[in-house]
């Protein structure tokens, strides 16, 4: 039977965010999405996903979810057997980005999500194309229905997160680093980086898709995905 997949989505997502994923890949195995959405801290977010994961499990986190899967690998390395980061950044956040979140939180707390939502989305999330709009809707629905105080938490525990370039170092698992290739929040010279410190890690490059190819471009994202969870554990 192959190992359970976990699912760690990104800032304002639910599960909704990998539905194309969940659709191709829980016919032969387990597939969960775990919240992001409790707690202040990386470190309480990644200890409330190990309680409920299963003994062993492969692991793909997007953006703030990758940031998340980068803790929980930090904290239990001999639960997770593959790991795949997409569209994520596993340095700690620099002054200048954990100042620019302080008036996003302000506004989302006078009742402006919607309005904060939007003007984040605009330059940073998705390449063009005609999934655009659908897409963009889907995130906006996400962000609407977890609501500000998610937002909040969110916004603190992505301001006070760790570096885990050491982490990454360290992987003895078989690891994909996926990327779209418009992602302008997470550029994909970040991904190279990664890709750089783990030993062995593939690193893919999805064109036509920017900060969410799970929903831009779903096919060629399940096709990567797909060769990632047939790759020998030969790295343990």
């Amino acid at each position: 039977m192959a190992e359970p997949l976990v699912f760690l989505p990104g800032m304002m997502c639910d599960a909704r965010l990998f539905t194309p994923q969940i659709e191709a890949f829980s016919a032969d195995r387990a597939v969960m999405v775990a919240p992001v959405t409790h707690g202040e801290r990386i470190e309480e977010i990644a200890s409330d996903i190990l309680q409920a994961a299963p003994a062993k499990f492969a692991l793909a986190g997007l953006s703030m979810g990758g940031i998340v899967a980068m803790e929980v690998l930090r904290r239990a390395p001999d639960r997770v057997t593959r790991v795949a980061f997409l569209d994520t950044n596993p340095l700690s956040e620099t002054p200048q980005v954990a100042a620019a979140r302080e008036p996003q939180i302000i506004g989302v707390r006078s009742g402006r999500l919607q309005e904060v939502m939007r003007d984040e989305m605009k330059p940073n999330y998705l390449a063009p194309g005609p999934r655009r709009v659908e897409v963009l809707n889907t995130v906006m629905a996400m962000a609407m229905t977890l609501g500000p105080e998610v937002f909040v938490r969110q916004s603190r525990a992505l301001q006070r997160r760790r570096d885990q370039q050491r982490t990454l170092r360290g992987i003895k698992v078989p690891t994909l680093v996926m990327c779209g290739a418009h992602d302008a929040l997470c550029p994909v010279k970040r991904h190279e980086f990664m890709a750089e410190l783990i030993p062995y890690a593939q690193l893919y490059i999805v064109p036509d898709a920017g900060h969410l190819p799970t929903l831009e471009q779903p096919e060629e994202t399940n096709h990567v995905l797909a060769h990632w969870l047939k790759q020998p554990l030969v790295l343990q």
